[in-house]
């Protein structure tokens, strides 16, 4: 679980936050929403200790991080996948190596590398990009690089700021699509979005709206049909439709593939 205790942040006399409080349980999708500048970015940053706030307390599986010694900061973030407003890809490097860095840094095996690697391509639809260099790709495309990359350590926290900023409506909802079935596999995702279609059709996410830093609107789940984004998604063409019914759904009965398969057991080092 996150927990947020009245957690302040300024930036000079621009409070970027001001006694934000919450809590957010495992395998829960939030969608962080505001306008520019309403405190999304800065509520991330602090839950991976890229900022620490000027007051209160953020807490993660029971541990106030502020607390934690310098040195235990790298172990927090191996279990927090962030996908980046501007993507943070090494622009010179393959497909490939920027999705497969953060296994190669923990040190895995080569085999576990290459399986999750071609499973998180394959999910965001770049396995035939996996040797073009990052700085090539269009806008939409580096952004689902970042969105694997965030993926591929199985992290038990997912921090994305605008990961559809740069995407088509088809793509949006195979994000979507893509997220939910992170979160309903246990993990926790947050997710800072304005984009209207997002926050349309996530009726099976927590919703916390900001404004000037604090949280004016606070909307829990509704139940909604597990393949929503499939069955809504008609209307944007044949394309769109099969685009999202090629992802695998709870069961595994999409296209024959097995349930969640970038988060499928691969063998332990």
């Amino acid at each position: 679980m996150i927990q947020l205790f009245g957690v302040s942040k300024s930036y000079g006399v621009v409070a970027a936050l001001d006694d934000v409080s919450l809590q957010v349980a495992r395998g829960t999708l939030m969608l962080l929403t505001g306008a520019s500048g309403a405190g999304k970015t800065t509520l991330l940053r602090t839950i991976f200790a890229a900022e620490q706030p000027d007051t209160g307390q953020v807490v993660i599986a029971g541990r106030n991080i502020a607390r934690l010694r310098a040195s235990s900061i790298p172990y927090l973030r191996r279990n927090v996948g962030v996908v980046f407003q501007d993507f943070r890809l090494l622009r010179d490097c393959s497909v490939w190596r920027n999705v497969a860095l953060p296994l190669e840094i923990q040190g895995l095996p080569r085999k576990v590398v290459r399986e999750r690697s071609q499973a998180v391509l394959g999910a965001v639809g770049l396995e035939r990009a996996a040797d073009t260099m990052a700085g090539a790709l269009s806008g939409g495309e580096q952004q689902r690089v970042a969105i694997a990359r965030a993926l591929i350590a199985q992290p038990t926290i997912i921090l994305a700021d605008e990961p559809t900023g740069n995407l088509d409506p088809v793509w949006t909802l195979v994000v979507l699509s893509l997220l939910q079935e992170v979160a309903r596999a246990g993990t926790t995702v947050i997710v800072a979005t304005h984009d209207p279609l997002l926050i349309d059709r996530a009726a099976d996410a927590q919703l916390v709206r900001l404004e000037a830093g604090r949280v004016v609107e606070l909307r829990y789940p509704i139940d909604a049909p597990v393949d929503e984004a499939v069955d809504e998604v008609d209307e944007l063409g044949d394309e769109a439709l099969g685009a999202v019914q090629a992802l695998p759904s709870p069961d595994g009965s999409a296209g024959g593939a097995p349930a969640a398969p970038w988060l499928a057991a691969v063998p332990s080092p």
